[in-house]
C-alpha cells in the first residue's frame, strides 16, 4: 500500500509543472503606441471650376489633387498644413492656381472650429494693360496689350485670406455649418473683402440606403463684401485712358453667392450635382473679373461703363468627381 501511494504523490508531483505550464494566462498584447500624424489626400475633376459663384474655369472642366499632413494633439485638437492645385483659365492667362494653407481644428463636442490662412498663388501670369502703362508705371508693354473689350489684367493675381470656420453636427444626418474670409487685397487688386457664408447639410440615414452607398443634399448662401481697387484698374471705356467717376481704382460692387445640390457617396468616392448662381449682372462681373472673353452686350454700368458684359458670374450646373483619403482611416 505504501508503495502505491509514493507512486501516486510522485505522478502527481511530475504533472504539476505541465498543469501549471498549460493553465498560464498569456500575457495581453502590447497595445500600438498613439500615432498623432496623419495625413489626407485626395483629388477630382470638375466640369467648372466655381469659386463663390463665379467660374475660375472659363465654364470648362477642371481637375483638382490636394495633400495635407495633420497632426492630432488629442482627439479634439488638430494642427494642420496643405497643399492643393487646380486647373483654371484666367484673364492674365495664368493656367494654374496653387493654394497652400494652414491652420488649427479645435472641437468642443459637436461644435468643430477652424482657423487659418489661405495663400492662392497663380503662376505664369501676364500683364494686360497697353494703355495705361506709361500713365502709372506698370511694367505691362513688354509682354501685354490692351484686349479689344479693353479689360486690364495685372501679371500676379496672387493673395491671401484668414479664415474661421465653424460645423455644428446636430446628429448623424444634419449638421450647419459658417464660415468668415477676410483679405486686405481680393486678387491683388488693392481692394479689401470680407466673405461670410452659412450652410446646412443633411444625410440620408444609412438604413435607407444600400450598403456602403450615402445620400447627402446640401446647400450654402454667402455674401462678399468688397471694397475699391487700386489705380492700376478703372473705368475706362475701350482703349481709352481712366475717366471719370472712377479714375483713381474701381468700387467693386459686393454680392451675394448661393448653391444648392445633392451628392452620392461610396467608400471614398463623391459624385456631386450642383447649381451655382450670383446676384452680379454681366456688367458689374465684367469690372469685377476682368474677364478677357467679355463681349459687347449693352450692360453698361458706372464701374463699367464700356457695355462689355461678363457671364462667369452668372447660374451654372456643375458635376463634380472627387476620392478623399486619410492614411489612418483608408490606408491601414
Amino acid at each position: 500500500m505504501r508503495k502505491i501511494i509514493l507512486s501516486a504523490v510522485a505522478a502527481v508531483a511530475l504533472a504539476t509543472p505541465a498543469l501549471a505550464a498549460d493553465m498560464k494566462v498569456k500575457p495581453a498584447a502590447t497595445p500600438e503606441p498613439y500615432n498623432p500624424w496623419d495625413v489626407a489626400f485626395g483629388g477630382g475633376v470638375t466640369s467648372d471650376y466655381i469659386f463663390r459663384g463665379i467660374t475660375q474655369s472659363n465654364h470648362k472642366p477642371s481637375v483638382a489633387a490636394y495633400f495635407e499632413p495633420r497632426y492630432n494633439v488629442t482627439k479634439d485638437l488638430q494642427y494642420y498644413v496643405g497643399v492643393s492645385g487646380e486647373s483654371i483659365s484666367f484673364p492674365n492667362r495664368a493656367a494654374a492656381e496653387v493654394d497652400i494653407y494652414g491652420g488649427v481644428r479645435p472641437t468642443f463636442g459637436p461644435l468643430a472650429l477652424d482657423f487659418g490662412a489661405w495663400y492662392y498663388w497663380y503662376p505664369g501670369g501676364q500683364c494686360f494693360n497697353g494703355s495705361l502703362a506709361p500713365v502709372f508705371g506698370f511694367d505691362c508693354l513688354a509682354n501685354g496689350y490692351l484686349p479689344i473689350n479693353g479689360n486690364v489684367v495685372k501679371k500676379d493675381l496672387s493673395f491671401y485670406e484668414g479664415y474661421a470656420k465653424a460645423t455644428y453636427t446636430v446628429n448623424d444626418q444634419v449638421s450647419f455649418g459658417a464660415a468668415v474670409f477676410y483679405s486686405p487685397s481680393v486678387l491683388n487688386s488693392g481692394a479689401p473683402g470680407t466673405y461670410a457664408s452659412g450652410g446646412a447639410k443633411f444625410t440620408a440615414p444609412s438604413s435607407a440606403m444600400p450598403a456602403g452607398w450615402g445620400l447627402f443634399l446640401s446647400g450654402e448662401a454667402g455674401h462678399w463684401f468688397l471694397g475699391s481697387s487700386d489705380n492700376f484698374y478703372c473705368t475706362q471705356v475701350g482703349a481709352a485712358a481712366c475717366t471719370l467717376p472712377f479714375p483713381n481704382g474701381i468700387p467693386y460692387r459686393s454680392y451675394t453667392t448661393w448653391n444648392v445640390g445633392i451628392g452620392i457617396t461610396k467608400s471614398v468616392f463623391t459624385l456631386d450635382f450642383r447649381y451655382y448662381d450670383t446676384d452680379l449682372n454681366k456688367g458689374d462681373c465684367n469690372a469685377f473679373t476682368s474677364d478677357h472673353t467679355a463681349r459687347f452686350t449693352g450692360d453698361f454700368t458706372a464701374i463699367n461703363p464700356g457695355g462689355f458684359g461678363s457671364s462667369w458670374c452668372g447660374a451654372s450646373f456643375v458635376v463634380t468627381g472627387k476620392f478623399d483619403l486619410t492614411a489612418m482611416a483608408n490606408l491601414k
